[in-house]
């Protein structure tokens, strides 16, 4: 299982930032997104996105 980020969901408000516990998730033309190969698949940002933008995929 993997997550990505919907750049039109997305609203680059940060609050997944601080749940990655690897640093996986970075900003890229104001909005957030999720390195692959930094990405353990936890989840934990999924739970605090208030846009829904990070989906499984």
């Amino acid at each position: 299982m993997s997550y990505k980020v919907l750049s039109d969901s997305c609203s680059n408000c940060a609050a997944c930032d601080a749940e990655c516990a690897v640093t996986a998730i970075v900003e890229k033309d104001g909005k957030r997104w999720i390195d692959p190969e930094k990405c353990v698949d936890c989840g934990a940002c999924v739970g605090v996105c208030p846009t829904e933008a990070i989906v499984e995929g």
